[in-house]
């Protein structure tokens, strides 16, 4: 008795649903007419934009009014946060492989090979000598995360700057944090890099 109903049923069914898959005047590929299609090349010419889009967009800049600028002409970022007036001393930690690759709080990727740090409230950006008190060595980090979250502490080296600092088997050290100016930082680097390049 299925076998009857399914006769009856089936074979009227099957054209139907053969019908809905077959090309037709419902299958937009099929008609090409009535496909809507944006040119690129006449985007700018045209006077009024899509419903969809804001209508200032039809305002388009002109290629030729940016040409002959670009990025290699560009100033130099000389500015940031000046913090040489910021002092504070206190014990510093470290840290480094766990957080490698990890976002700062300035979204930048934290690399525990650069010379960078985490303060609770320096401007991110800015730049700082950090001094070991026990043995008198310094480094110029920047600030590029926020921590350290540990009480006692009140900054947080990436392990390079650690290294640097001569801290790295101690863990914690009692350092002096002094804040600089973007041109004391950049004079700073400069006089560490040629004292990298002549050892």
């Amino acid at each position: 008795m299925n076998a009857r109903i399914f006769r009856h049923i089936g074979g009227p069914l099957a054209v139907i649903l053969t019908g809905c898959a077959a090309p037709g005047s419902s299958d937009v590929a099929s008609n090409p007419q009535t496909t809507n299609v944006v040119s690129t090349a006449n985007a700018r010419s045209t006077s009024t934009a899509p419903l969809a889009f804001d209508n200032s967009l039809k305002n388009l800049p002109d290629d030729k009014s940016k040409q002959g600028e670009s990025l290699s002409d560009a100033e130099p970022i000389t500015s940031g946060p000046d913090v040489s007036d910021f002092e504070q001393k206190g014990r510093a930690s470290w840290y480094g492989r766990m957080f490698h690759g990890r976002k700062t709080a300035s979204g930048e990727k934290f690399n525990m090979n650069a010379l960078t740090a985490a303060h609770r409230t320096l401007p991110l950006a800015s730049y700082v000598r950090v001094t070991n008190e026990a043995n008198h060595k310094t480094v110029v980090v920047k600030i590029n995360d926020r921590g350290p979250y540990v009480k006692g502490r009140i900054i947080d080296l990436s392990y390079a700057a650690a290294a640097k600092l001569g801290m790295r088997s101690d863990g914690t050290q009692k350092v002096k944090i002094e804040g600089l100016s973007q041109e004391e930082a950049r004079t700073a680097r400069e006089q560490s890099q040629s004292l990298a390049a002549d050892n």
